[in-house]
């Protein structure tokens, strides 16, 4: 490694998928690179960590400015083993993706791609986390590259907030309309449960369901962005508390000796 900047790179689809390997060669002229994704795809750990088995580390390519490895583990896991036994010295910027499929609305709270990115800002390192809407094993990311190469060096002359990540998603279109800084809609995940007979006589049910946005008309969401063509940037933050429900709570006039 050398004086260059120094990116931290992981993903819940796997070290050897199409979106990583092209965020990699896309950032390569613009800092020092450790990539450490899982061995196999993790979509859907959000912020899950390994607490009863044992992780391993492979270093699976080395070159001058870049190093790959890859983790039996969660995409938590990869961010918190590069940090305690891969990277030089802390990363000036971590990133997530690029990942197959959309992270917008709900999903920010199930993806992996976005818990890499929330424990790198949970480690006080600017993260971004980059999706693209479409789940294709081949898709084409070469048009993401302008605004990704904007985006990264943006924050690593700049930085973000503390405990300020972004979830940037790109939407599957000819031509982007331009790009918009959005919160993330109210939506739901239906009919997610699909119950199945095996031939032996047990039953087995499958995950799948359809996604929801319940607000399709306000225009100042994620999901309404990606639908009319515009990259959707939304700041996240690690803080999750519900300030202004606070005075709220505090009216109930709770006491912990008092029964009613």
């Amino acid at each position: 490694m050398n004086d260059k900047p120094l990116i931290l790179i992981s993903n819940d689809d796997s070290y050897q998928a199409k979106g990583i390997r092209a965020l990699t060669e896309m950032l390569s002229d613009v800092a020092d690179i450790v990539v450490c994704a899982p061995d196999s795809a993790r979509s859907g750990f959000s912020c899950a960590f390994s607490a009863t088995a044992p992780l391993t580390l492979n270093l699976r390519e080395s070159r001058p400015g870049l190093q790959v490895w890859s983790c039996n583990g969660t995409p938590v896991d990869c961010v918190k083993m590069a940090l305690a036994e891969i990277v030089p010295r802390k990363p000036d910027m971590l990133i997530g993706g690029i990942n197959h499929g959309d992270n917008a609305s709900v999903n920010t709270h199930y993806s992996g791609t976005m818990g890499v990115t929330v424990e790198g800002c949970m480690k006080y390192i600017p993260s971004v986390a980059f999706s693209l809407c479409d789940f294709r094993a081949d898709a084409d990311f070469e048009p993401l590259r302008p605004l990704i190469r904007q985006i990264v060096r943006k924050v690593l002359t700049d930085g973000l907030p503390v405990g300020v990540c972004l979830n940037v998603n790109f939407p599957l279109v000819e031509a982007y309309q331009g790009v918009r800084v959005c919160r993330m809609a109210r939506g739901t995940w239906y009919d997610e449960v699909v119950k199945c007979r095996h031939p032996r006589g047990y039953d087995y049910w499958w995950m799948v369901g359809s996604y929801r946005n319940d607000e399709p008309e306000a225009e100042d969401t994620d999901n309404w962005a990606l639908t009319h063509g515009y990259v959707a940037i939304t700041p996240t933050q690690v803080d999750v508390t519900a300030y202004q429900a606070i005075s709220l709570i505090r009216d109930w006039h709770l006491a912990p000796n008092h029964e009613l």
